[in-house]
């Protein structure tokens, strides 16, 4: 259902932190010319903490608009609230959407039994499918492989976003759950080697500077072709790294205005515009990629 490279696309802003809706439309097109898979709206790169709910309703509505069917769409629609996500879930369901991007509730630390319920209840709301996100390095919460397994029996939970970094996490919930149940790769350093185990795509946050890359290399692994897929990761490591110099989605802002995909790389508070060094460092990877001139 989902497969290949989706963005974990940024949301772009104007320096009066206004979202830049023109800036929106550049960075969709620049991903459909360049052939990236799929996006993913207002995720964790999509800055959803800080987003107000119109807000964030909003900026997924004009990707769908932008994108016109040419790829599909997936909205971020978690929260540390079920209900909270629940609202999210039925305000977007009518947007043209392909489904949801569902975050292990972040600070609260829920039992896995919690989450359990927690997404059970998303997904009886909803009549879109529904992927689940694991980023135990941001909402302290791990959603173990049996958990995941027992939220697969949903008709509606379609998938794993998995951001652990453990390709021995991925063998042991492939293990768990049908064939079909889609494992995406939610972390660039480890996602050349979770798809060349058998995964199903990526969440990229490098894909918003190298879409084209972050798609061949998916491409490449599907028809079986490793060391093609390892070899284009390789080429790219760097800038995997160059990404999270700073938090996300610090870096990839920054790159993007950088390279003229947006006018400003403001960001809402508490994120801040990265540090001079960081700057500097980033460039000096973006020039030696030739995705800027010195």
């Amino acid at each position: 259902m989902f497969k290949g490279s989706y963005v974990a696309l940024v949301t772009p802003m104007k320096a009066s932190g206004e979202i830049d809706y023109s800036a929106l439309e550049k960075l969709v097109a620049f991903h459909i010319e360049q052939g990236t898979h799929g996006i993913v709206s207002v995720g964790t790169t999509g800055e959803s903490a800080t987003l107000p709910f119109e807000e964030h309703i909003k900026v997924v509505k004009q990707t769908v608009a932008f994108a016109n069917g040419k790829i599909p769409v997936i909205a971020g629609s978690g929260a540390n609230a079920t209900d909270e996500a629940i609202f999210l879930s039925e305000q977007m369901a009518g947007l043209g959407i392909d489904g949801f991007l569902s975050v292990v509730p972040y600070y609260n630390k829920p039992q896995q039994r919690g989450m359990v319920a927690h997404f059970n209840a998303i997904a009886d709301a909803t009549d879109l499918p529904v992927l689940l996100y694991n980023v135990p390095g941001r909402t302290v919460a791990d959603m173990l492989p049996e958990t995941v397994a027992q939220l697969a029996s949903h008709s509606n939970i379609v998938g794993l976003k998995d951001a652990t970094g453990d390709i021995q996490r991925l063998k042991d919930t492939q293990a768990l759950v049908p064939s079909d149940f889609v494992l995406l790769s939610g972390d660039d350093g480890s996602s050349a080697e979770f798809l060349c185990a058998g995964g199903h795509g990526v969440i990229s946050v490098t894909a918003n500077v190298v879409p084209n890359a972050i798609s061949r290399m998916c491409e490449a692994a599907f028809e079986g072709k490793f060391d093609e897929c390892r070899q284009i990761n390789a080429s790219i490591a760097s800038l995997h790294d160059g990404m999270f110099i700073e938090p996300n989605p610090v870096m990839p802002k920054w790159a993007l205005y950088k390279m003229g995909l947006m006018e400003s790389a403001e960001l809402r508070l508490p994120m801040v515009l990265p540090e001079l060094a960081s700057q500097k460092q980033l460039e000096e990877l973006l020039e030696k990629h030739a995705l800027i001139s010195g």
